[in-house]
Order: C-alpha cells, then structure tokens, then sequence
C-alpha cells in the first residue's frame, strides 16, 4: 500500500489554484476533498451522541458552544499535523521516532491501536440496536442469534469497503465517496429530526441561537429549570447541587474530549499520503478539514442536542409518573442515581451498616423520598438515543422519530466501524515496517471487526470497565502527548526546512497549537483525576505517564537538534 507521489498534473493545477484568491480556489477544493470527511465519519460515533444527548437532557441549550468549540481547536491541532506531513513528506511514525523520541512514537502507535481495537465493540453495539429497536422492530425479538448475524453484516460491509480502498487509487476515491455519502444520511437524518420539531413550533430558536455563545458558567452550574427544582427539595439542595456538579462537569469534559480522538490524529496523515498528497496540497488539507469535518461535526452533534433538549430537559415524565411511581423499565436508571443521593443525605441513617441491611436501608429510604427529590432524580437520568426516537416518534407520528433517526445512528455506527478498521490497518502496517503491504494493511483493519461482533459477550457489564477504563486513561494520557509532539515537530527545522513558519506565521501558529495542547492537556487531567479500577488510582498514574512524555519528548526533541546543530 505504497504512498504515490503526487499526480504531476494535479499538483501542476494546484500550483496555479492557490495563487487565486480563496473564492476561486472553493470548486477546485470541493472537487479534491476526502481525507477530512474520513474525520467526520470516525468522529461522528457514539461517543458524540452520547455526549450530545448528556448536554441536551442536562443543561438544554446552554452549551451548545461546547463541542462546536472542541472540534474547532482539535482541527487547529489536525491542520498542523497535515502541514507537517505534507511539507516533509515523511511518515509521521518514523518522522517522530527520529526527530523526537522513539518512545512517543510507539506510544501514539500502540494508544492509537488499543482505541480501534476497543471503541469498534460499542459502535457494533449501537448499529445492532438501531437495527433492532428502530428499523426493523420486531422482527429480532427473543431471538439471541440476532446480534451475532448482524455484527457479521456489519463486519461484512467494513470489510468490503476497505478492501476497495485497498485496490488502487480509484478504490480510494469509491471509499471516500461512500464515507461522504454515509456522512451525509448522518447529518441529513439528524437535521430532518430538527426540522420537524421547529414546525411542530416546540423549539426556541431564540435560546437555542443564545446557546453558542459561550457561558462558562454553565461548567459546573445547573441550568435554570433544573436549578429551580434543586431549590424545590428544601434543605436536600445543597446535597443535589454537589451530586449534580460533580457529574455535570464529568461529563461536559468527556463530551469536549469527544471531538478529537488519538486514533484521528493516526488517521489524518496516513489517509493523505495515501491520496498522494504533498506541499501544494496544504491549502486544500485545512479546506478539507473545514468543510468535511468541522460542518458535518457542528451540524449532526448540534442537532442532537436540540432534539434531546426539546425533549428531555427539565422534564421527568419519562421515567416517573405523577404520584412519584417509577415508570416500568426505568427503574434501574432511576434507582442509580436516587441512591447516589440517598447515600448523601441520611449518611446517619446508613451509618454502621453494610451489605443486606445497607442495601434495605437504602431501598427503604428511596421508597420515601419526596415527589421534589424523586423528580429531581428523573430528571438526571441519562437517556439513551432508543429513548430519543421513541420520544420523537411520540410528538412526529408512530415510526417517523424511530426510522428517522435509526438511519442516522445506523450510520454513525457503520462509517465509525470502517474508519477504525482502516486505521488499524495503517497501524499494523507501521509497527511492522511494512507500509506498502495491502494484505497486512487488510489483516489489520479485521482485528477490530472481529472483535466487534463479539460484542454480546465482551461488550457487557464488567467487562465494559475492564475493556473501557484502560483504554480511555491510555487513549486521554497520549492525546495532548501527540498534540505536543507534532508541536515539537512544527518547530523542527531538521524535519521541515524551509518549509518551517517564520516570523508572524510561526508565533500565530505556536499560539494557536498551545491553546488547542493545553485545552487538550486540562481535560485530560480532570477527566483521569479520579478514574480507579481495580483499586489502583489508574488515572492518576496516567496524568503521572503524560508529564513523564512530555519530559522525554521535550529532552529527546532538544537532544537531537543539539546533535543536528553540531
């Protein structure tokens, strides 16, 4: 799977192209795009829909400045990756284990790896759900072989699509096409659901407009619905405030670092040296990433937000009925966090007591809470995007929130599984120093897919955690590392020559890539902060692993450009 130069003739145009004014260079740049809707196809997964949903369901319109900003300094970071890339021309694997550290190199490799490896399970779980509760409901029901056979399917149309992209330069084009295609129904399906609601007259387009205005208060304050029913529970609402920050926060932090993950920083170079991409192609590269990635992100995530906000926020019917009675298959959602307030507030009711009798106690005491603190619970459960459709579908007509909005999180899912089984292609191909092999780089793409279709056992409970929290502390740890890694090489002269910023350029850019680094660095250390796992303080020891990389990539940066000088 060789990197070809670049077509003399399309670099011969694009030569002239970027000496015309950027109005003229748009039908050029439209036409050329590939590498940046391949972002927006791995970033639109279900983690953005969850986050999405979380900012909707808890502070309505309040933040929808959130993400919008999170993919903006993420495709900042992006840019300068593919201005490093295509004004070396090197691999970037390579390029950082010899400009910078070898260490850093494996780490962004292997960080990158375990991310495919493990976010392919849920988004085989989310298509299979949109599958079953959705599009085709009914049809499953009762029958266990059902995940099986449409994980295969799924893992089937992966596989089909990056062998073509495996094929020759045509197959790349097909590839890109279908991901533009699929990127397309997500956002289209998502913005039809939006839509409808604004003529069914239930959105505020007003507060909504307010909402991408930043308020950063909004971090950790409640917003005025629930604020107001925090204050309706009396003397509990200090109890609740605390409960609600505390996750509010957790949770605003998780949805920023959605936006970009480590495996889209492996994903950007490769794909475009792969195109054949080169020095006259880094206009066209932040185009790219413009217009495939930041429009498709801040449309389908925005979307979502709006139609879980309409829904959902400051509401509670849902999940309990009027006199307070949890509504039936609600009741484990609802008791999760009701308990985290129990557990709160009568801390001498529960005192002394463990196992059976804390767990009766504790029963007990939910069972009495108040309408106030019941209604406040309900309203802080998550929901789900089934819980969404069925909601819509409520307020649309029977099936029109169901179908609608299954295609879109159907497509999420599909686009998200292909990306990451072609960059664990990428990856396999780089740790085994064999880049031009299309048969490894095929092997490597099914690693995760067959994975994936082992969901309905590995994707379960417990497993989850054990699955989920490594590989979150290691991907979250390695992401400012690779931020400030291509930072490093931003400033390399022995890697990028003249081709290096001077002047005005370089201060803008170095500016602009610390605010993105340290944005990138801050999430990271709050979300690890308290993360345990197996009794080890697993997110501490990953704040400890990102300040001793940053050390070793800053000595090993120094002492190589000292050797350099000499």
């Amino acid at each position: 799977m060789s990197d070809p130069t670049p077509n003399a003739e399309e670099t011969a145009e694009l030569a002239e192209v970027n000496k015309k004014p950027f109005a003229k260079r748009l039908g050029y740049y439209s036409k050329k795009s590939g590498p940046g809707w391949l972002q927006a196809a791995i970033t639109l997964g279900g983690g953005s829909l969850a986050s999405a949903l979380f900012l909707g369901v808890i502070l309505e319109y309040n933040l929808m400045w959130l993400q919008p900003l999170a993919m903006i300094l993420g495709v900042i970071m992006l840019s300068a990756i593919a201005y490093v890339t295509l004004s070396s021309g090197k691999r970037p694997f390579g390029a950082i284990k010899e400009y910078v550290s070898p260490v850093l190199g494996w780490a962004w490799l292997i960080a990158a790896m375990m991310a495919n490896i493990v976010w392919c399970l849920p988004q085989f779980a989310l298509g299979t759900g949109a599958i079953q509760q959705n599009l085709l409901p009914g049809i499953f029901e009762g029958k266990s072989w059902a995940p099986w056979a449409i994980g295969v399917v799924l893992l089937a149309i992966g596989a089909t699509i990056v062998k073509a992209y495996d094929s020759n330069s045509k197959g790349v084009k097909l590839f890109e096409t279908i991901l533009k295609i699929m990127v397309g129904i997500v956002v289209v399906s998502f913005f039809i659901v939006v839509a409808k609601l604004t003529f069914a007259g239930t959105l505020e387009w007003g507060k909504i407009f307010k909402g991408f205005i930043p308020n950063f208060a909004y971090l950790n304050q409640p917003a005025p619905d629930v604020a107001a029913a925090i204050s309706a529970t009396g003397d509990a609402a200090p109890i609740w405030t605390e409960l609600i920050s505390k996750v509010q926060t957790d949770k605003i932090i998780a949805a920023f670092g959605t936006a970009v993950g480590i495996n889209m920083t492996f994903l950007l170079p490769y794909s475009m040296l792969r195109k054949g991409w080169g020095k006259e192609h880094r206009g066209l590269a932040t185009f790219d990433l413009s217009t495939g990635l930041i429009i498709p992100f801040i449309v389908a995530t925005s979307c979502i937000v709006i139609a879980a906000a309409s829904q959902f926020h400051g509401k509670s019917e849902d999940i309990i009925n009027p006199d307070g009675s949890v509504i039936a298959g609600k009741e484990g959602s609802f008791n999760s966090v009701a308990d985290k307030f129990v557990s709160k507030y009568y801390t001498a009711e529960l005192d002394g007591l463990e196992g059976d009798a804390q767990t009766a106690k504790v029963e007990e005491l939910r069972n009495g809470l108040s309408i106030e603190n019941r209604r406040i619970a309900a309203m802080q459960v998550d929901r789900k995007d089934s819980d969404l459709a069925k909601s819509l579908s409520a307020l649309a007509g029977e099936g029109f929130g169901k179908i609608v909005f299954g295609v879109g999180v159907l497509g999420m899912a599909i686009s998200t599984i292909i990306i990451l089984m072609l960059i664990n292609g990428f990856c396999l191909c780089e740790a085994m120093g064999r880049p031009d092999d299309k048969k490894l780089h095929f092997l490597g793409s099914l690693i995760p897919g067959l994975l994936g279709i082992c969901f309905p056992l590995v994707w379960t409970g417990e497993s989850k955690a054990a699955l989920a929290i490594p590989t979150s502390v290691i991907g979250s740890s390695l992401l400012p590392i690779a931020y400030f890694t291509f930072l490093l090489l931003m400033n390399s002269k022995r890697l990028l020559g003249d081709a290096m910023p001077t002047g005005g350029k370089r201060i803008a850019w170095n500016v602009a890539m610390l605010v993105a680094t340290g944005a990138a660095t801050f999430g990271t250390v709050w979300a690890l902060k308290s993360k345990e796992a197996w009794g080890l303080p697993v997110g501490k020891i990953g704040i400890g692993f990102i300040i001793l990389l940053f050390i070793l990539g800053l000595i090993g940066f120094i002492s190589k450009n000292k050797k350099s000088a000499a």
